[in-house]
Formats: structure tokens, sequence, C-alpha cells
């Protein structure tokens, strides 16, 4: 039996119960460990503010060193580009869709000065490059504990990964999707990542069966900006990557805090390179007026 160390919330829970289908498929028992994290206990400071890399995941990470579990089942988006000695990432099946949502009203039709719920950097600047005078207000708890402070509360709408409403079975609640080039998702966004031990064993081996090839490519190059950029999911940074036909197109955004500056910038080239892409497009994002909002941010944090 293959033990999944998962976070409590409905959506990791979702999220474990899925890999652990995939594994029962494939002949393997499964028993699901909850942890709480670091980012599970701080729930009333925005994200921004917390500064800590590895908030969903460090506690997970290190129960997988002591062998108390066999395997981790992640947000991608919240797995940092430096993974501790000893774990790999064995695979990332399938990407659900990467993108934002609006919950509880479109963007065009909120009016002027709406308060807008999220917890994310890279949403709210990237919300006010669109429409400067929308207010942030924070939202960080669980989905479906944010879904009912957006009912409850002064939001009139919230910002939500697109796939964690979809994997809930809330497509419903979703009043719009926001295209990349309204809002360039966070790194990962929409796929799973399987951490196991890097020793060989059998849950690596096992877990490879649910790798999906075309997503690891391009979740690759995009966790190659944001290693290149030195930041991590608190941040103003946003990176999306498509595979089709060996060519990768890769999509990335700096953004100040008050959307006042955005630096965007393109690329494509050949899927074997997709970390040398990400690499390259990170010095392009610094480059070009980039290096300088990160200063600002690192420096306010």
């Amino acid at each position: 039996m293959f033990i999944i160390g998962s976070r409590g919330s409905q959506l990791a829970l979702w999220q474990a119960r899925w890999v652990a289908e995939r594994l029962a498929e494939l002949g393997h028992q499964t028993h699901i460990e909850i942890i709480r994290t670091t980012g599970d206990k701080i729930t009333d400071v925005p994200l921004a503010k917390v500064g800590t890399k590895g908030l969903f995941t460090k506690e997970i990470e290190e129960a997988l060193l002591a062998g108390a579990v066999d395997l981790a089942v992640h947000s991608l988006k919240d797995l940092p580009t430096e993974m501790p000695a000893g774990l790999t990432l064995a695979a990332v099946p399938e990407r659900e869709d990467p993108h934002d949502a609006l919950v509880g009203c479109r963007l065009a039709d909120l009016p002027a000065g709406a308060r807008v719920g999220t917890s994310s950097l890279r949403r709210s600047a990237q919300l006010m490059v669109r429409r400067p005078g929308l207010a942030g207000e924070s939202v960080r708890r669980k989905l479906d504990t944010r879904w009912r402070k957006r009912a409850e509360g002064p939001a009139q709408a919230i910002v939500l990964a697109a796939a964690g409403l979809k994997r809930l079975g809330w497509s419903d609640r979703i009043a719009e999707i926001l295209p990349a080039e309204v809002m360039c998702p966070a790194v990962g966004q929409g796929a799973l990542g399987i951490e196991t031990r890097d020793d060989g064993g059998a849950a690596r081996q096992v877990c490879g069966a649910l790798n999906h090839e075309p997503t690891r490519i391009a979740v690759t190059a995009e966790r190659a900006v944001l290693a290149g950029l030195g930041g991590g999911c608190q941040v103003p940074i946003g990176a999306h990557a498509e595979v089709a036909g060996g060519v990768i197109r890769l999509r990335g955004v700096i953004v100040s805090p008050d959307g006042a500056v955005l630096i965007r910038r393109e690329c494509q080239g050949p899927q074997a390179a997709a970390r040398a892409l990400g690499a390259g497009l990170a010095l392009e994002l610094l480059e070009s007026g980039g290096r300088a909002i990160l200063e600002t941010v690192y420096g306010e944090g």
C-alpha cells in the first residue's frame, strides 16, 4: 500500500483522491494521510506578506523524507522550483484549464471602485492593468471558504483558478474565464505535481505511469521562467506555455503591484529546449524592466 500525503482542503483532497483512483486502476492500494502545512495555519495574512517559499509543501516534503508517506500530491503552482535533496517530481498528470476565472461578475461589468477578492499580487496587479479603479479584498482561505466569503462579504467578484472550480464541479459559478492575454496564469496553474523520494523506489516507478509528457514540458518551461526570476507564488509573475507539434509557445509577465507597469514577453522554440527557453525569457523580462519591479516587491516584503 502507498501512503499519499495531502493537505486537508476540499480541493487538495479531491486531487489526492483523483491520484488514488488512477493508482487503483493500475492495481495499487493507497491511503491518504492529511498533513497541515504552514500555509494552512496562517490564514489572516495575504500571501504576498508572508514571504516564505514552500508554504503549502514544506511539512508534506518533510513527511516524504522521513518515510511517513510514499508520495505527495500538490497543486504544482505551490511547489517551489528548487526541491529538497532526496525528492523528485515523479509525474505531472494532464493539465486542467490553466486560466484564472472571475466568480460573481464579468470584468467588464464590474462598477468603478468595485472590490475584487484575491490574495494574489499577480492577480490583483493584472486586474488593475485592465481596470485601474478596482480595489483588492484579501481572501486567504480554502476554496470553499473563499466562495462563502464572497457571497457574504464586500467583494463583488472573486478571482480563482478555473481548474479548482472545475475539479470541484463548480463550473456553473464561473462568470468569466480570463484569457492569458488579460491575466497570465501562475506558473504551473491547473497542473498537479506528484512528488516522491528520489531513491528509485516503487512509488517513483508506479507514479511515473501517470505522467503526461506535453504537460510536463509546458510546466518545465514555466518553472524555468520562475526560477530565472527568483520568485515564488507570492510575487506578481505569470508564465504560460502551450505545446503543439513539438513547439513550445511561452509567454511571461511581470507586473508592478499597482498595475501601472506591465512587462510582457513571448518566445517559441523546440520542446526539447523547454528549460532553456524559460531561462531565456526570464532574462529578457528582467532586462526589460522586470528587475526593478521585483526589487521593489522584495523590498516591501
